[in-house]
């Protein structure tokens, strides 16, 4: 498996990646109409790709293929992670938790944290986050719910 950086030709395969996932991996966890606003078919290609271009996601490659995306802000806040249903369970999202880790650490944040959605609740636990509280969120004017969860990390050793 490879993590790498963004690019601005991954954007189309990204927004399929993110789609799928809502749309197949949440599927226990949210109903159609809530899916359907989260992540719409018919989504401005142009708006998506100038959030990718702004959150610069590290981006898993597995045989090849786009497996998923995540990405840290500045602030310690992850705003996308995701991972293609056809890669799920194979190590991506682990890959990917890892890496936004070791940026974290060389960037000097301190703490993370992310919106989570009830079907990535248990890997953010195993990961090491809590759960700070529970929200109702709003999207094309559905209501969905999911967790504010943050990590401390250890302070960086000289």
């Amino acid at each position: 498996m490879l993590i790498r950086n963004f690019r601005p030709g991954d954007a189309p395969l990204l927004r399929i990646v993110f789609h799928s996932s809502v749309h197949q991996l949440a599927a226990r966890d949210y109903t159609p109409e809530q899916r359907e606003a989260w992540a719409p078919l018919d989504r401005d290609a142009a708006q998506w790709a100038a959030r990718l271009q702004a959150n610069q996601p590290f981006v898993a490659e597995l045989d090849g293929a786009l497996a998923g995306f995540a990405d840290l802000q500045d602030s310690g806040y992850i705003d996308q992670f995701f991972v293609a249903p056809a890669c799920a369970g194979r190590g991506v999202a682990k890959a990917l938790m890892a890496r936004i880790h070791q940026s974290a650490a060389s960037r000097g944040i301190t703490a993370l944290f992310a919106d989570v959605s009830q079907t990535a609740e248990p890997f953010f636990i195993k990961s090491g986050f809590a759960i700070e509280r529970r929200q109702q969120v709003e999207r094309a004017g559905v209501v969905l719910a999911n967790a504010r969860m943050w990590k401390v990390l250890a302070p960086a050793r000289s």
